[in-house]
């Protein structure tokens, strides 16, 4: 899934309230973390998730293989905390279009 830069801003604004739902350590992406943000991903849509202190893995390595696992966008990566979007079947998040 790619987002469009008008709507990677828009869920960025959007996700900067947003807690921290998953959680990355040591252990770095494994079946666990996959599920869990696959779960977070269809109950909430948006969400954020933060890298913690062991993780020594890059940020963006992460954030690139957790949306592709999850089959999610990454809209934005901010220091050690990233927001993952995947489009849910109740739609609520309504995206600016693309032209």
């Amino acid at each position: 899934m790619k987002l469009t830069g008008k709507q990677a801003r828009y869920l960025r604004g959007l996700g900067h309230h947003l807690k921290p739902v998953v959680m990355i350590g040591k252990d770095e992406v494994n079946e666990a973390t996959i599920n869990a943000t696959d779960e977070a991903l269809t109950i909430h849509e948006l969400i954020k998730v933060k890298l913690q202190e062991g993780c020594i893995a890059d940020r963006k390595d992460v954030a690139a293989e957790l949306a592709e696992a999850t089959g999610s966008a990454v809209a934005q990566i901010l220091g050690k905390i990233f927001l993952l979007y995947r489009e849910s079947e109740d739609k609520k998040i309504k995206l600016p279009a693309v032209k």
